[in-house]
């Protein structure tokens, strides 16, 4: 059954591209989706926080799929809001399979078997935080491509994305804190790691350097390291994490939009980077 003409429309914060048919057919009902989107129709009472908590996807990728701003008043009853990430035709919003939610934090879907074989370590959350609207706003500590996504990756687990940087690029602090760490360790390489209030701590590993040291104050955007590639890497990226209570959540749930749409070109994983 021909769809037409298609239109491409980016997902920044995932990586993800969605195809989208120009004209639909005019015997298409809601019902037959095409496999790589679906739909939600805006009720009295609903906020995009809301709905990317009803489907489990994160605020950017939301915003993103449908040209939204940070402002909810753009939403009006009736609208239909395309919701990121592949389903089955006739999924139930807010059903997605595990797979189907295994994309919307840009890592491919672990089948039955993959299931069996790896098992989500105890200190890694998958889904999205409900205290993620209360949160603070963490700025991105450097800009680049995401070479490595959050999550299941190859044989092994991700706790962070990494970050493609020249090496010397300033780091950033993503929000303001106290120094907790700030050394040499065989995983991480030279990382500096910061308390923030709520609970918050930040993780900036495989620097070249470190430039701040243990209990120094800092504020957000202050400069904290240089990109590296110390410790289990092999090329010169910045690991990122963001952890709460000693849980590692991905940190697309918590960074803005990066400043140009198409700069986060996720993939499943980079083998030049180990940690």
């Amino acid at each position: 059954m021909s769809v037409g003409t298609t239109r491409t429309v980016p997902i920044a914060a995932v990586g993800l591209m969605l195809l989208l048919p120009a004209s639909a057919p005019a015997d298409s009902s809601p019902v037959k989706l095409a496999a790589a989107q679906r739909w939600h129709e805006v009720r009295p009472g609903d906020t995009l926080w809301g709905i990317a908590r009803q489907h489990g996807v994160s605020l950017a990728a939301l915003r993103a799929a449908n040209g939204l701003g940070a402002a909810e008043s753009r939403l009006r009853v009736g609208q239909r809001l395309i919701v990121p990430g592949a389903v089955d035709a006739g999924t139930e919003p807010g059903r997605g399979t595990t797979a189907n939610r295994a994309r919307l934090v840009g890592r491919p879907g672990p089948d039955r078997s993959d299931a069996r074989r790896f098992r989500v370590p105890a200190d890694l959350v998958l889904a999205l935080p409900d205290f993620a609207d209360r949160a603070p706003l963490f700025g991105w500590p450097v800009e680049g491509r995401i070479s490595s996504v959050f999550g299941l990756r190859g044989s092994g687990w991700h706790t962070g994305i990494d970050i493609r940087a020249d090496g010397g690029t300033p780091v950033a602090a993503a929000w303001g804190g106290l120094v907790v760490t700030s050394r040499w360790e065989p995983r991480y390489g030279q990382v500096v790691k910061i308390e923030h209030p709520g609970g918050f701590t930040t993780v900036y590993a495989h620097n070249s350097a470190n430039l701040v040291e243990v209990g120094d104050r800092v504020f957000p955007g202050q400069l904290i390291a240089r990109v590296g590639r110390s410790g289990r890497a092999t090329a010169e990226h910045l690991h990122f994490e963001i952890r709460r209570g000693g849980l590692a959540y991905n940190p697309l749930f918590f960074l803005p939009l990066p400043s140009r749409l198409g700069l986060v070109e996720t993939a499943a994983h980079d083998p030049a980077d180990h940690e």
